[in-house]
């Protein structure tokens, strides 16, 4: 009686997350669809799902108009600067706090993160206004800095989470051995955390990549991300919504792949200390 109840509790579980798997990635699914039809299948009401005239036209559109490689480099580049940048600074900072915490550590970390509950908006201006005088606006370099400091508190949260799940006594012994704080911290820390700050770079990369506040905001010409792409397929007239799926397919590919292929080693990032 008690294996039936399981198992059928087990197979109820299994079709809940499969339904909400499908739930979450039909958007994706129709955005890739859609970026096979022409403007009026896209358009048609009732919606086509599947039985429409399939056409790469879209993505030759796309490729005609705009310099793709240009925009995705400048993800690439915008992306992987800020979480790297973040990372180097958030490991001595989690380092501290987790293992060296004071009286106020706990109130620093809420800080921080009460950060994010800032609206972009409401320090857009100033920020602006500083970029001119610095000559960082529109440049790949303001927007590493600018989307590092907005991920920051989030990468310094989850680190200070994985690191916590480390024994102490590991690092008193590595110095009692005679280890630097830099030896310590590069050489016994960091391997022993390597699943919680692989998911961290994951996680923080694809934030980064998906960032369009401040990337549509500070950004023209020379350091457009793919997000910038997208938004170029928007005009007076209205929405293209073909070749607006066609580039928006063409920016989330990347991601997904890497997605894809690293999923394995997020879940376990993810997981990471859960269980002792």
């Amino acid at each position: 009686m008690a294996r039936a109840v399981t198992s059928q509790r087990k197979a109820i579980n299994t079709v809940v997350a499969w339904a909400i798997g499908l739930l979450i990635f039909f958007p994706i699914l129709w955005t890739i669809l859609t970026s096979f039809k022409t403007e009026a299948q896209a358009i048609a009401s009732p919606p086509i799902f599947l039985n429409f005239d399939w056409t790469l036209e879209n993505y030759a559109v796309v490729q005609e108009r705009s310099n793709y490689m240009r925009f995705l480099w400048n993800s690439v580049i915008i992306a992987g600067g800020s979480t790297l940048l973040g990372v180097l600074i958030a490991v001595p900072a989690a380092w501290s706090m987790a293992f060296v915490p004071s009286k106020r550590t706990k109130d620093i970390l809420l800080w921080m993160l009460s950060t994010k509950m800032l609206p972009a908006v409401g320090v857009l201006y100033p920020i602006y206004l500083l970029f001119i005088q610095l000559g960082l606006l529109d440049s790949r370099a303001g927007l590493v800095i600018v989307i590092m400091l907005i991920n920051l508190p989030i990468i310094v949260w989850m680190l200070y989470t994985y690191f916590r799940e480390i024994p102490g006594e590991i690092l008193e012994a590595a110095r009692m051995d005679g280890a630097t704080l830099r030896e310590e911290i590069i050489y016994v820390l960091t391997p022993m955390a390597i699943p919680g700050i692989a998911s961290t770079i994951l996680l923080n990369f694809i934030l980064a990549w998906n960032e369009a506040f401040w990337t549509l905001n500070l950004t023209a010409v020379n350091a457009a991300p793919l997000t910038a792409f997208i938004a170029s397929y928007s005009s007076p007239e209205g929405l293209f919504f073909a070749k607006l799926s066609a580039a928006s397919t063409m920016a989330i590919a990347p991601i997904l792949i890497l997605g894809w292929f690293s999923q394995k080693q997020l879940v376990r990032g993810l997981t990471f200390g859960a269980v002792k």
